[in-house]
Order: structure tokens, then sequence, then C-alpha cells
């Protein structure tokens, strides 16, 4: 059974929660909208959402997703004294796309099965952006019958919905994922600052990269801010640092060493310890520059990130 056209509930409305759940509204479901600071969703009542006051009226809803920043958060929403699965009724799906530890999603799958509540685990690769230009994508976990259910929801709010299998292997593949983020992105910081000490402007470095072989969503992407340092926040080193935690974890779990993905935590702890906490990830390249003695200063170009937009200083 399809769930479109199912009433939809969604807990979480920050940079990742909001931006899905408008794009739902956009393609015209019945979304009904919960979020700890009621403000930061309130516009979407604009877009044809009903704001909630609270998680228990959400509870008869068909499906309900989840977009929080934590497990201690996804643990509040759901199995906390005012959660989700502590209330009369409950739904028949629960979706979380948050980067959580398998623990902690295992505890809530228990929960819900104990209502009657079906959990697929459903991680994004990402952010508000990507979201914005329909780029979204999604790694499903849980029974196939009920990812099969979910799935043209999904299809909603992204270009490209997975499913790798029962239980919660998603959060190991977004983990993993997350994991491969960060040692691509200081991979790249170090190559910029190399071939900016000797003499090659970033703008045509990352051009001529994007264009090879080498060449990725990913570093596309991201080009407009490497060039351009713009650091607005899409992914804090902070939330960089807890799933190089928590894919470490899992790694010495399964003794798989990895001894690159080691090293590069160590340097965004340096980055977290430095106090920029509240910027981009992408702030791993001043970091490096830093450690090369080099000072860099904005290009000042527009740059195509790939989504059909060009985006200068």
């Amino acid at each position: 059974m399809s769930t479109m056209g199912s009433r939809i509930g969604w807990i979480g409305t920050g940079r990742m929660g909001h931006a899905m759940a408008d794009r739902l509204l956009a393609s015209g479901q019945d979304v009904h909208v919960w979020n700890r600071t009621r403000s930061k969703a309130q516009d979407l009542a604009d877009s044809g959402g009903v704001v909630v006051d609270a998680i228990a009226d959400l509870a008869d809803r068909d499906v309900v997703f989840t977009m929080v920043a934590a497990d201690e958060d996804l643990l509040a929403v759901t199995v906390g004294p005012d959660g989700l699965l502590n209330q009369a009724t409950a739904p028949r799906y629960l979706v979380d796309s948050s980067t959580v530890s398998a623990e902690t999603s295992d505890q809530v799958r228990q929960a819900a099965a104990a209502r009657g509540t079906t959990l697929l685990a459903a991680p994004v690769s990402g952010n508000g952006k990507v979201v914005k230009a329909g780029r979204l994508s999604f790694a499903v976990s849980g029974p196939r019958d009920a990812y099969d259910d979910v799935a043209p929801l999904l299809a909603l709010l992204g270009h490209s919905v997975t499913y790798v299998g029962e239980g919660d292997l998603a959060r190991l593949v977004k983990l993993a994922h997350n994991v491969f983020l960060g040692v691509v992105t200081q991979s790249l910081a170090e190559i910029l600052v190399l071939a900016e000490r000797g003499g090659v402007e970033r703008a045509p470095f990352l051009e001529f990269l994007n264009d090879s072989v080498m060449g990725s969503t990913f570093t596309r992407y991201k080009s407009p801010a490497l060039v351009n340092l713009d650091y607005t926040p899409t992914f804090t080193p902070v939330l960089l640092r807890k799933d190089f935690d928590l894919g470490l974890a899992a790694a010495r779990q399964l003794d798989v060493p990895m001894p690159v993905a080691a090293i590069t935590a160590q340097l965004v702890q340096a980055t977290v310890s430095s106090g920029r906490v509240d910027e981009d990830f992408a702030v791993l390249l001043d970091q490096q520059a830093a450690s090369a003695g080099l000072t860099l200063k904005s290009e000042n170009v527009e740059v195509d990130d790939g989504l059909g937009r060009t985006k200068s200083a």
C-alpha cells in the first residue's frame, strides 16, 4: 500500500528538516509539523502546513518523519515522557532521517514495534540547498514491505532512494558516508593549499578538478565556498566530529582499521578546539592553510555549484 496522500507528521525543522518538510508541502502533501522552537517552523504554515503545539498532536498521523540533531534528541521525541511512542495512539510508520547510532536506532525500533509502528531508518546525503534543488539522496533500511510503502514519499524529497537492507544497516551506510565526507574535505583542503602555495588560484584549480575524473558532485557543490571562503553553515565541524566518533566506534566494533579517518578526526577536533564551531565544515581549508603559514583571501568570483546556479562572495 503506497503512502502517497497519507496524513504526514514532521518532527524537527532545523536546516535540513525545514527544507524537507517544505518540499513535501510543495508537492501537495498533508503535513503537520512540530518543532521544539515553534517559531522555526511557523513559516511552514504559509506553505500549507499545520504547526502543532505538542508531539502528541502527531500521534494519529499515518507516517511521521523525524529529523533531529543527535541521539538524545531522537530518544526525547520518540520514547521520552512526551514522545511520539508514549501517546494513546501511534503512527503506522516512523521514518527517521537523523544521523544517530545503531544502538539508539535499535532502542527506538523496539519501542516502535511494541506500539505496532514500523521504523524505517532513512538517513540522507545533502543539506538544505541540496533539498531545494531536488538532489537529496536516501539510504533506507527496515522491512522491505514498509520501504515499498514509504518510498514514493521519499521520492518526493530527492532524486535517489536506495534500499540497503533490514534493521539499521542504513545507519552504518550514513556513518561511512560522513566519514568519507570529512576525509575528502580534508584532502581537498590539502591539495588546494598545495596549489595555492605554488601560485595557482583556487577557482581555476577547482574548475580543472571538477571537469576531471577526480571531480564529483560534492567537489563542484563545495567549490563556491572554497573559492570565496563562504563558511555559512550547512554542516558544522561539531556535527562532523560527532559522525567521526560514531563511525570510528563502529569500526572498532567491527575490527576495521581506519588510519586515514582517525587522523582526519583529529584535524576536525583541532578545528572544533580552535573555536570555529558555528561555521561550515569547509573551514577545514582555513585550518590547513594556517598550518602551512598561508593566509587565504576570498577570490570574489562567481563559481558554478552544480545545482543550477552560481555564487559569488
